[in-house]
Protein backbone atom coordinates (compact mmCIF):
# COMPACT_ATOMS: atom_id res chain seq x y z
CA UNK A 1 0.00 0.00 0.00
CA UNK A 2 2.81 2.37 0.94
CA UNK A 3 4.58 1.77 -2.41
CA UNK A 4 1.39 2.39 -4.37
CA UNK A 5 1.01 5.76 -2.69
CA UNK A 6 4.63 6.69 -3.41
CA UNK A 7 4.21 5.59 -7.04
CA UNK A 8 0.98 7.63 -7.32
CA UNK A 9 2.67 10.77 -5.93
CA UNK A 10 5.63 10.26 -8.30
CA UNK A 11 3.29 9.70 -11.28
CA UNK A 12 1.20 12.82 -10.56
CA UNK A 13 4.39 14.89 -10.08
CA UNK A 14 5.67 13.57 -13.41
CA UNK A 15 2.46 14.55 -15.20
CA UNK A 16 2.48 18.04 -13.70
CA UNK A 17 6.13 18.40 -14.75
CA UNK A 18 5.23 17.46 -18.34
CA UNK A 19 3.20 20.61 -18.85
CA UNK A 20 4.92 22.78 -21.44
CA UNK A 21 5.43 26.30 -20.15
CA UNK A 22 4.54 29.12 -22.52
CA UNK A 23 7.44 31.23 -23.77
CA UNK A 24 8.67 33.97 -21.43
CA UNK A 25 8.60 36.66 -24.16
CA UNK A 26 5.58 35.82 -26.37
CA UNK A 27 5.67 39.18 -28.17
CA UNK A 28 9.18 38.59 -29.55
CA UNK A 29 9.08 35.85 -32.18
CA UNK A 30 12.87 35.43 -32.27
CA UNK A 31 12.93 35.00 -28.48
CA UNK A 32 10.06 32.50 -28.70
CA UNK A 33 11.85 30.36 -31.29
CA UNK A 34 15.18 30.57 -29.45
CA UNK A 35 13.61 29.62 -26.13
CA UNK A 36 11.72 26.73 -27.72
CA UNK A 37 14.60 25.57 -29.93
CA UNK A 38 14.90 22.27 -28.04
CA UNK A 39 11.22 21.66 -28.83
CA UNK A 40 11.76 22.48 -32.53
CA UNK A 41 9.10 25.20 -32.70
CA UNK A 42 10.79 27.04 -35.54
CA UNK A 43 11.30 23.83 -37.53
CA UNK A 44 7.64 22.87 -36.98
CA UNK A 45 6.42 26.32 -38.06
CA UNK A 46 8.69 26.23 -41.11
CA UNK A 47 7.45 22.76 -42.02
CA UNK A 48 3.85 23.99 -41.82
CA UNK A 49 4.72 27.02 -43.95
CA UNK A 50 6.36 24.77 -46.57
CA UNK A 51 3.42 22.35 -46.53
CA UNK A 52 0.53 24.83 -46.63
CA UNK A 53 2.10 28.02 -47.99
CA UNK A 54 0.99 30.12 -45.02
CA UNK A 55 3.77 32.41 -43.74
CA UNK A 56 5.18 31.64 -40.31
CA UNK A 57 4.39 35.15 -39.04
CA UNK A 58 0.69 34.74 -39.92
CA UNK A 59 0.44 31.32 -38.28
CA UNK A 60 2.20 32.49 -35.14
CA UNK A 61 0.14 35.70 -34.91
CA UNK A 62 -3.06 33.62 -35.00
CA UNK A 63 -1.71 31.24 -32.35
CA UNK A 64 -0.59 34.16 -30.19
CA UNK A 65 -4.09 35.61 -30.30
CA UNK A 66 -5.83 32.30 -29.68
CA UNK A 67 -3.80 30.90 -26.79
CA UNK A 68 -0.76 33.12 -26.13
CA UNK A 69 1.19 29.87 -26.70
CA UNK A 70 -0.43 28.07 -23.75
CA UNK A 71 -0.56 24.35 -24.58
CA UNK A 72 -3.71 23.49 -22.65
CA UNK A 73 -5.64 26.76 -23.08
CA UNK A 74 -9.41 26.33 -22.89
CA UNK A 75 -12.46 28.47 -23.48
CA UNK A 76 -13.73 30.11 -20.27
CA UNK A 77 -16.33 28.39 -18.12
CA UNK A 78 -19.87 29.60 -17.68
CA UNK A 79 -20.69 30.08 -14.00
CA UNK A 80 -24.15 28.97 -12.89
CA UNK A 81 -25.63 31.31 -10.27
CA UNK A 82 -22.34 33.17 -10.34
CA UNK A 83 -20.36 30.64 -8.30
CA UNK A 84 -20.96 27.11 -9.60
CA UNK A 85 -18.59 26.09 -12.43
CA UNK A 86 -20.66 24.95 -15.41
CA UNK A 87 -19.97 24.13 -19.03
CA UNK A 88 -17.37 25.88 -21.12
CA UNK A 89 -18.48 28.38 -23.77
CA UNK A 90 -16.91 26.24 -26.48
CA UNK A 91 -14.91 23.06 -27.00
CA UNK A 92 -11.88 25.16 -28.06
CA UNK A 93 -8.68 23.68 -26.72
CA UNK A 94 -4.93 23.86 -27.06
CA UNK A 95 -2.45 26.13 -28.78
CA UNK A 96 -4.72 26.71 -31.78
CA UNK A 97 -7.99 26.81 -29.79
CA UNK A 98 -9.44 24.31 -32.28
CA UNK A 99 -12.98 23.17 -31.57
CA UNK A 100 -13.83 19.46 -31.42
CA UNK A 101 -15.65 19.40 -34.77
CA UNK A 102 -13.04 21.35 -36.72
CA UNK A 103 -10.23 19.30 -35.17
CA UNK A 104 -12.02 16.10 -36.24
CA UNK A 105 -12.24 17.45 -39.80
CA UNK A 106 -8.52 18.22 -39.71
CA UNK A 107 -7.73 14.71 -38.45
CA UNK A 108 -9.69 13.16 -41.32
CA UNK A 109 -8.27 15.55 -43.92
CA UNK A 110 -4.65 16.18 -42.98
CA UNK A 111 -3.69 15.13 -39.49
CA UNK A 112 -3.20 11.72 -37.96
CA UNK A 113 -5.07 10.04 -35.16
CA UNK A 114 -1.98 10.65 -33.02
CA UNK A 115 -2.30 14.44 -33.43
CA UNK A 116 -3.03 16.47 -30.30
CA UNK A 117 -4.27 20.01 -29.88
CA UNK A 118 -1.83 20.58 -27.01
CA UNK A 119 1.16 19.60 -29.17
CA UNK A 120 2.78 22.61 -30.85
CA UNK A 121 3.73 20.73 -34.02
CA UNK A 122 0.16 19.50 -34.56
CA UNK A 123 -1.41 22.85 -33.63
CA UNK A 124 0.75 24.88 -36.01
CA UNK A 125 0.02 22.38 -38.78
CA UNK A 126 -3.68 22.78 -38.01
CA UNK A 127 -3.44 26.57 -38.37
CA UNK A 128 -1.63 26.21 -41.69
CA UNK A 129 -4.22 23.69 -42.89
CA UNK A 130 -7.09 25.94 -41.85
CA UNK A 131 -5.62 29.03 -43.52
CA UNK A 132 -5.01 27.03 -46.70
CA UNK A 133 -8.68 25.98 -46.66
CA UNK A 134 -9.69 29.62 -46.24
CA UNK A 135 -7.57 30.46 -49.25
CA UNK A 136 -9.18 27.68 -51.34
CA UNK A 137 -12.78 28.19 -50.18
CA UNK A 138 -12.88 31.93 -49.61
CA UNK A 139 -10.05 33.32 -51.71
CA UNK A 140 -8.29 34.91 -48.72
CA UNK A 141 -4.59 35.43 -49.42
CA UNK A 142 -2.45 33.20 -47.22
CA UNK A 143 -0.45 36.25 -46.13
CA UNK A 144 -3.56 38.27 -45.16
CA UNK A 145 -3.44 37.86 -41.38
CA UNK A 146 -6.48 40.05 -40.76
CA UNK A 147 -8.97 38.20 -42.91
CA UNK A 148 -7.39 34.82 -42.29
CA UNK A 149 -8.08 35.46 -38.60
CA UNK A 150 -11.67 36.51 -39.29
CA UNK A 151 -12.23 33.28 -41.26
CA UNK A 152 -10.46 31.30 -38.52
CA UNK A 153 -12.78 32.79 -35.93
CA UNK A 154 -16.03 32.79 -37.89
CA UNK A 155 -15.67 29.71 -40.10
CA UNK A 156 -16.55 29.51 -43.79
CA UNK A 157 -20.26 30.21 -43.35
CA UNK A 158 -19.68 33.10 -40.94
CA UNK A 159 -17.15 34.68 -43.26
CA UNK A 160 -19.35 34.29 -46.34
CA UNK A 161 -22.36 35.74 -44.53
CA UNK A 162 -20.24 38.81 -43.61
CA UNK A 163 -21.59 38.91 -40.05
CA UNK A 164 -18.14 40.00 -38.97
CA UNK A 165 -18.77 43.40 -40.59
CA UNK A 166 -21.21 44.14 -37.75
CA UNK A 167 -18.93 42.70 -35.09
CA UNK A 168 -16.77 45.64 -34.01
CA UNK A 169 -14.86 43.71 -31.29
CA UNK A 170 -13.90 40.96 -33.77
CA UNK A 171 -12.74 43.55 -36.31
CA UNK A 172 -10.50 45.12 -33.64
CA UNK A 173 -9.02 41.76 -32.72
CA UNK A 174 -8.43 40.91 -36.40
CA UNK A 175 -6.62 44.23 -36.85
CA UNK A 176 -4.53 43.42 -33.78
CA UNK A 177 -3.60 40.04 -35.33
CA UNK A 178 -2.67 41.85 -38.54
CA UNK A 179 -0.39 44.26 -36.63
CA UNK A 180 1.20 41.40 -34.71
CA UNK A 181 1.83 39.46 -37.94
CA UNK A 182 3.65 42.52 -39.35
CA UNK A 183 5.76 42.83 -36.19
CA UNK A 184 6.50 39.10 -36.24
CA UNK A 185 7.52 39.32 -39.90
CA UNK A 186 9.96 42.13 -39.11
CA UNK A 187 11.34 40.28 -36.09
CA UNK A 188 11.78 37.08 -38.06
CA UNK A 189 13.68 38.91 -40.80
CA UNK A 190 16.15 40.18 -38.20
CA UNK A 191 16.95 36.92 -36.45
CA UNK A 192 18.91 33.93 -37.64
CA UNK A 193 17.01 30.68 -37.19
CA UNK A 194 19.05 28.40 -39.44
Amino acid sequence: MKYRFIFFVFFVSFLVGCTVAPPKHPDDLCAVFKEKSSDDWYEDAKESEDKWGVPINVQMAIMHQESHFVADARAPRIWFLGFIPWFRESSSYGYAQATDGTWDTYLKDAGSWWSDRDDFSDAIDFIGWYANRSYIRLGIAKSDAKYQYVAYHEGVWGYRSKHYLKNAPLKKVAEKVERRAKVFKQQLSNCKMN
